[in-house]
């Protein structure tokens, strides 16, 4: 990868299809353990990622601004916002269930109750011209809802998202919850959408409408939840993003005998 200048700043890996394969092999068995811990380790660990990464701000500005060519006060300042949104998030794990699930009022002798799951493995195109806070406003809902993933990085400006891949790493998260691969979307992309073990992808850095369609179509071949390039919302649009709903019934009666109290 260069500067916008033409500087030589790293030599960064083409990911094959092998590479993805086992990126989303390693997602799929990281994914119930992690969706298994409780939100407040969950959470926690989000925290722990977010100290990690304010205590390496200076390299994230400095490579940030090679990257992009923004000034050192901006690139640092979009560090800042990164950090702020991990924060954010790590704040939403304990609390998003009970904002999006609940007790739904029903007609007869039994309760019953919704509440929101993770969908699996998610794959992510992360933003081509936002190499850093865009991925992490992808890659962090994701996962603090319990989901894993695969988040191929910005092609030309992929520096940022692989040294984040070392702050995870220190961070106490587990090992196959966040797989980071560099390289071209439109060689790797296909095989995320079309693989039948990713359960949502997100298209939000995939500039090519051309491509973005042929995306989309086969990702409705696997039934996947697909973010559209372009999309926006709110904190809680995107944790309801990679979510599904499980609806439980239970005799109200069943519970009066056995002592209970409703």
């Amino acid at each position: 990868m260069s500067s916008p200048d033409g500087t030589e700043l790293a030599n960064a890996a083409l990911a094959s299809r092998k590479d993805g394969r086992d990126a989303v092999a390693a997602a799929r068995k990281a994914q119930r353990p992690w969706a298994g811990q409780t939100a407040y380790l969950r959470g926690q660990i989000l925290y722990r990622a977010a100290e990690m990464l304010e205590g390496r701000a200076g390299q994230f500005a400095e490579e940030l601004a090679d990257a992009t060519g923004a000034e050192a006060g901006a690139a640092l300042g979009t560090v800042e916002a990164a950090i702020d949104r991990l924060v954010h998030y790590a704040g939403w794990t304990d609390k998003y269930t009970s904002v999006l699930g609940g007790a739904n009022p029903v007609a007869g002798p039994y309760f019953n109750h919704t509440t929101p799951e993770p969908l699996g493995v998610i794959a992510v195109i992360a933003p081509q011209d936002d190499p850093f806070l865009g991925l992490i406003e992808a890659v962090a809902p994701a996962i603090a809802t319990g989901n894993t993933v695969v988040v191929l990085a910005s092609e030309s400006k992929p520096l940022p998202a692989l040294s984040f891949g070392e702050v995870l790493a220190t961070s106490d998260l587990p090992g196959g919850v966040v797989n980071v691969l560099s390289g071209r979307a439109a060689e790797v992309a296909p095989h995320l959408a079309a693989h039948a073990d990713v359960n949502g992808i997100d298209l939000s850095g995939v500039a090519d409408a051309a491509l973005a369609s042929d995306l989309e179509a086969a990702a409705a071949e696997t039934l996947k939840v697909v973010r559209r390039p372009g999309r926006s919302g709110s904190s809680l649009d995107l944790l309801r993003q990679w979510t599904e709903y499980k609806t439980v019934w239970h005799p109200a009666g069943m519970a009066a005998t056995a002592g209970g109290g409703y």
